[in-house]
């Protein structure tokens, strides 16, 4: 067993810091479908890490592809310079996007992927003579990462809070598709909900279309507390935004690659937006990485149609780094060569049907799954929003299982390549925490 470190300097992200250092919970190892925790118990990873570790841990193609990069060229600047890999990576992304999304832009996160496309919208409808179109258009509790762009066009309260006054200005929002009412315990997507997307043509009559670059949103919403699109939705939305030339800016950070068993959400609903964003299970979250996958006709007006010089004032230091471009490399040829989608598309219908054995259950209130990704919403504690959820996670932690929980919505994301008793498992371990909480 390892000694516990001096936990006092690290800040922690999305974290209570003090409950969290007070009781600390420390993963050591990890291989498959399983951590290891530094009181050497084995940890079922139910939510692949953050959404990301789609491949399951551990895996030696990527890791071993990462070691031969870094020896032989550790970093090569990005900007007016370049190296082989960070091209090739580009080209192995681009085989898996929707047909005319070739374009791509390499960032190091999901919110920097975000700000990214929101940053190429902008200058698309400038190199296009329209500069008037700058207003961005969200969604009620949208998550986009933690940028102040991302955070501007999201929809999460307590993300915007500290942060609200100096928030992007031009934003609208979208209202949220979840109405337990109409669309509680739907298997797979909703049925009730398609003309929420019609809100898109009340908002565009009252700002014009003239004054708006781009409609963002999740496919599926996922940090949230997993909102699937109802029937028709995403369908309508791409309908409204081509007729007015607004771009239409899908957020598959957490979608992409494979959660749906199909590479993209795009893939799967049968709808090409403009801009795709994506992170997370593009390099099995090995090393950060990042993407914008762009259409070609908006790489081809904003650098075909630039005088000349520098087309995009963008960009980081670490896009395209060597290290990140060979495990995306390595990340994509191991999704096609294990048939890691195929593997989710084959368990989604028992992950479908393991999810929903919990209706009944106690304090359960809905829910909602499509893919490998599944949401079960709790009954709040008076007074105690999110108490509930916490100690879910908490009780199933200590049985040996590793969860998400966002208010009181406990989100299930496990890497695809889980089987069935895996999936019997969670869900088993699941059930009888809820039965022991009050």
């Amino acid at each position: 067993m390892r000694q516990t470190p001096d936990l006092s300097h690290f800040w922690m992200p999305f974290t209570a810091n003090k409950n969290f250092k007070a009781a600390p919970r420390l993963l050591k190892a990890a291989k498959g479908m399983y951590y290891t925790s530094t009181d050497d118990r084995q940890i079922l990873d139910g939510c692949a890490g953050l959404w990301c570790v789609n491949a399951g841990h551990g895996r030696e193609e990527i890791t071993q592809a990462m070691i031969e990069q870094i020896n032989m060229l550790d970093y090569a600047p990005g900007f007016q310079m370049g190296h082989p890999i960070a091209f090739e990576a580009a080209q192995a992304v681009a085989e898996f996007m929707p047909d005319g999304i070739n374009k791509i832009f390499f960032t190091n996160s999901g919110s920097e992927s975000v700000d990214t496309a929101l940053k190429i919208a902008l200058a698309y409808h400038r190199a296009n003579g329209e500069p008037t179109r700058s207003r961005l258009i969200g969604r009620e509790r949208g998550y986009h990462g933690v940028g102040f762009g991302g955070i501007s066009v999201g929809g999460i309260s307590p993300n915007r809070k500290t942060f609200s006054n100096s928030l992007l200005p031009q934003v609208d929002h979208l209202p949220h598709t979840h109405h337990l009412e109409h669309n509680a315990y739907s298997k797979g997507q909703p049925a009730w909900g398609a003309h929420l997307a019609d809100e898109l043509e009340n908002i565009i009559a009252l700002h014009d279309a003239s004054t708006i670059a781009a409609v963002i949103v999740e496919p599926i919403a996922g940090s949230t507390g997993v909102l699937i699109p109802p029937k028709g939705y995403l369908e309508r939305l791409r309908e409204i935004t081509r007729k007015h030339g607004i771009l239409l800016i899908f957020d598959e950070v957490i979608t992409g690659f494979g959660r749906l068993g199909t590479a993209t959400a795009s893939e799967y609903f049968g709808i090409t937006p403009d801009l795709i964003t994506l992170a997370k299970g593009l390099s099995n979250a090995a090393v950060p990485v990042g993407a914008v996958a762009a259409r070609e006709s908006i790489y081809n007006a904003i650098v075909n149609g630039s005088a000349g010089g520098i087309e995009l004032f963008h960009g980081y230091t670490y896009s395209g780094h060597p290290l990140s471009a060979a495990a995306v490399k390595a990340t994509l040829e191991l999704y096609k060569k294990a048939r890691i989608f195929e593997n989710a598309k084959a368990m989604s219908g028992m992950f479908e049907q393991a999810a929903h054995a919990l209706k009944g259950f106690p304090h359960v209130l809905d829910i909602r799954n499509l893919g490998l990704v599944a949401g079960v919403e709790l009954k709040p504690r008076t007074g105690a929003p999110g108490a509930r959820a916490a100690e879910v996670f908490q009780k199933c932690y200590e049985q040996g299982v590793l969860l998400r929980y966002t208010g009181d919505i406990i989100a299930i994301s496990p890497p695809l390549i889980i089987n069935e008793e895996q999936i019997g498992h969670i869900f088993n371990v699941l059930g009888n925490v809820l039965k022991q909480v009050d």
